[in-house]
């Protein structure tokens, strides 16, 4: 007998704040619980700058709103409690978290460093019925683990995503396909996955202001105005369905990528070539690791607004050295950045090749050979020691930008660059991940 799909969404309430909540109290069981005042994590609130990563829900009563700047944040609520954000904190709960859901079943889907999705279908019978089951999940974690997620219930994985996206914190939601019309249609359109701010004003504007709007909407005429291959894939979520599976292993690469989304805003070409250095690093030594070398280099950004840019350039020669990787972004960067501040820059390596295939130079200097020994001489050492053993004298400053040790890496497939590029244009805003073309987030 065929089983029925179930997939569980398993999303943290304020993931940062509530992970830096919990560290605070185990090393201290007496501090103040951050979750119970108004706080908020990102930045810095001697200087005022930054932006906010994760906000309390008493700070969310202020009107804090996550990614705003700090400066605007504590206009809204003055006794904000700032912290700053400790990723090596995050990483090991994250670990926790997903150690904890493996006891469940062996399908997850890391989706984030806070969200998975679980796919139940086939042990769900060893534990009960899917209601009771995710309400164990949900208590197991907030008594193990002190803190609190939110469970969607479903039958895929945009149902099971829109679900436990309902009311939080510290719920569980069911949204199966009998449910749809009542708990899904009703709610605006900006609310669907995959529809960002650009989309959005689109479907507005020609009078599909709902999902249950977009729904009933003839694909045929969103086509001219979204693009064929985003109208479908909306269309299809509206209606409720998504066939891809969960992800059980990650997907071979055939893209490489890293972004971080700054702790504060960006508008000087020397502190972003700073983040683009470290950026730079870690996606060559990940090429590096993998024996691969790449033939084309892009630059992403997005601004303050949420808007998003990239450029990609053909490099003259494969390479996996973070030296040309850095030379080729920062030319990028400069050629299309026009100072606006920037909220996130990514750097991306494609056009991926075995390096046992590479091309000899001729004309290779000595240095660049020295450079490439001494790429691979400072992998060795971080692969032993960690990575935070050796560090650019540019990433010590007090005042950096970047936290090397905490870089967070978005591993991309082939198919992921190329519908992220095209979600740019169809609409796709900086929530956009797309999770049917492998965006996994390691970290």
């Amino acid at each position: 007998m065929a089983q029925s799909p179930l997939v569980f969404h398993i999303d943290v309430n304020s993931a940062f704040l509530s992970w830096e909540s919990v560290c605070r109290l185990t090393e201290d069981p007496e501090a103040l619980d951050l979750r119970t005042i108004p706080s908020a994590v990102g930045g810095d609130a001697a200087s005022r700058h930054g932006i906010v990563l994760a906000k309390s829900t008493p700070a969310k009563k202020y009107g804090v709103t996550t990614g705003e700047p700090l400066v605007q944040a504590l206009r809204k609520c003055p006794g904000l409690c700032v912290v700053p954000s400790r990723f090596d904190v995050y990483i090991h709960y994250s670990t926790l978290l997903m150690n904890l859901l493996s006891d469940y079943t062996p399908d997850i889907e890391k989706f984030s460093i806070d969200e998975a999705f679980l796919d139940m279908s086939s042990t769900i019978h060893l534990f009960g019925d899917p209601w009771t089951t995710a309400n164990q999940i949900r208590e197991r974690i907030c008594r193990e683990l002190g803190f609190t997620v939110n469970i969607g219930i479903a039958p895929n994985k945009l149902l099971a995503k829109m679900a436990s996206d309902f009311r939080k914190p510290d719920m569980c939601h069911t949204l199966f396909l009998d449910e749809i019309p009542e708990k899904m249609w009703p709610l605006p359109i900006r609310e669907l996955f995959f529809v960002g701010r650009s989309a959005q004003n689109k479907l507005e504007g020609i009078g599909i202001h709902t999902i249950g709007q977009l729904a009933a909407c003839n694909v045929e005429l969103l086509k001219p105005i979204l693009g064929e291959k985003y109208a479908i894939q909306i269309h299809d979520y509206a209606c409720g369905i998504d066939p891809s599976p969960v992800a059980e292993r990650e997907p071979i690469n055939k893209g490489y990528g890293n972004s971080t989304t700054l702790s504060r805003d960006v508008d000087d070409l020397d502190t972003a070539f700073t983040v683009l250095l470290s950026l730079c690093e870690t996606v060559g030594a990940r090429l590096r690791a993998d024996h691969v070398i790449c033939d084309c280099v892009c630059v992403e950004i997005k601004d303050w607004d949420f808007h998003v840019q990239s450029h990609q350039t053909t490099l003259n020669s494969p390479t996996d050295s973070t030296t040309v990787l850095y030379e080729n972004a920062c030319r990028l960067l400069k050629e299309f950045w026009d100072r606006t501040p920037l909220r996130l820059i990514g750097v991306r390596a494609t056009k991926i090749s075995d390096d046992e295939f590479s091309q000899i130079s001729l004309f290779e200097s000595e240095q660049s050979k020295k450079m490439k020994e001494m790429e691979k001489a400072v992998d060795q050492i971080r692969s032993k020691f960690g990575t935070d053993i050796i560090k650019r004298a540019s990433f010590l400053k007090k005042d950096s930008i970047v936290d090397h040790a905490a870089s967070k890496q978005k591993h991309l497939s082939h198919s992921a660059l190329k519908e992220d590029e095209k979600g740019s244009e169809g609409g796709g805003s900086g929530k956009v991940r797309d999770y049917k073309r492998g965006w996994n987030e390691t970290y």
